[in-house]
């Protein structure tokens, strides 16, 4: 068992259903263990740039919009602000998931954030912020990959960043702290690249 504290660096594209599954699972690691999450944004539009069909069949461009938003708060508002954005764009109103993200108004005024932000979607004027952030992500990872990417940083210093994991269902709380620890012990692994089941 991991004791000591790390910091998680967690990239992810705000559009992306399985990445706020695997958002949701580092919360609950960080509830039981010593974790500090900082939230960062990456796009699948940047990543998909260039390409003859979009692997996403996003052709209208809609996915910059909440990622643009996202880069907006992440320049403005830090990482902290962006994680209750990217929270209650993805929690209904009720409390429970969503199958979708949200209203992007409604969920700026959830996470107490000045809804005006939400025009940043429709605006050219984050791609820079946005784009770095991406590279920045992209830049620790071998391979074409996706979202999310972690970067786990050590007491030590060190640090080890992969793409995923991506889990379809946020694990109960035993199941969470395995594939937590799980993921560390691999992730250690110089030279590792990937995994898939």
């Amino acid at each position: 068992m991991v004791t000591e504290r790390r910091t998680v660096d967690f990239w992810f594209d705000p559009a992306c259903p399985l990445s706020r599954v695997t958002a949701s699972w580092i919360v609950a690691v960080a509830e039981q263990r010593p974790v500090d999450i900082r939230w960062r944004v990456m796009s699948l539009s940047v990543l998909n740039e260039g390409r003859d069909v979009d692997p996403e069949g996003d052709e209208e461009g809609y996915l910059w919009i909440p990622a643009r938003v996202c880069a907006a708060i992440q320049t403005a508002y830090g990482h902290t602000a962006l994680g209750r954005f990217y929270d209650a764009l993805w929690t209904a109103g009720d409390g429970g998931r969503r199958e979708w993200m949200g209203d992007i108004a409604e969920a700026l005024s959830a996470a107490e954030l000045p809804v005006a932000l939400a025009g940043a979607g429709l605006s050219t004027d984050h791609d820079a912020a946005l784009r770095a952030s991406h590279e920045e992500a992209m830049s620790l990872v071998a391979g074409e990959v996706g979202t999310p990417i972690l970067a786990v940083t050590h007491p030590s210093g060190s640090r080890h960043a992969f793409f995923g994991p991506v889990v379809t269902e946020t694990p109960g709380a035993e199941d969470a702290l395995r594939l937590w620890d799980g993921t560390l012990l691999v992730a250690s692994v110089p030279g590792l690249r990937e995994i898939k089941t």
